[in-house]
């Protein structure tokens, strides 16, 4: 079981694999060039760690709170891999596990458990 975690709401495009045995992570620069290809660095940062979109099991998306432009694409296209290859999401903030120590990247999908962070639930959260 396979996870990708994809925070575009920030500074950073940051993706994040967790397998079972290992983690890997990639950041890049957040511009507007970089989100019209959103999908193109999500395929190859799958590719250069050995795996395919269809090897995912689960996406974490960061909602926000972010740039109105990165929320929008990253949960646009976590919605296209829901809808075409029928993998779940999860929709998470940093806020939602405030007052939590360990709110790292590699601990979202336990902390989604922990706090019960709803799946295919959208609820963005931008800044004005």
């Amino acid at each position: 079981m396979n996870k990708l975690i994809i925070d575009v709401a920030n500074e950073k495009i940051f993706l994040m694999i967790i397998t079972n045995n290992n983690i890997y992570n990639i950041t890049k620069e957040n511009t507007k060039f970089n989100y019209e290809k959103l999908t193109l660095i999500i395929n190859n940062f799958l590719n250069s760690n050995n795996l395919e979109i269809r090897d995912i099991s689960t996406i974490y998306v960061n909602r926000g709170p972010g740039s109105f432009a990165g929320i929008r694409n990253s949960l646009s296209v976590v919605k296209a891999f829901n809808v075409s290859k029928k993998i779940d999401y999860y929709c998470f903030s940093f806020k939602d596990f405030m007052g939590e120590f360990d709110a790292k990247y590699e601990n979202i999908p336990n902390l989604c458990d922990k706090f019960k962070i709803k799946k295919n639930l959208i609820n963005p959260v931008y800044l004005s």
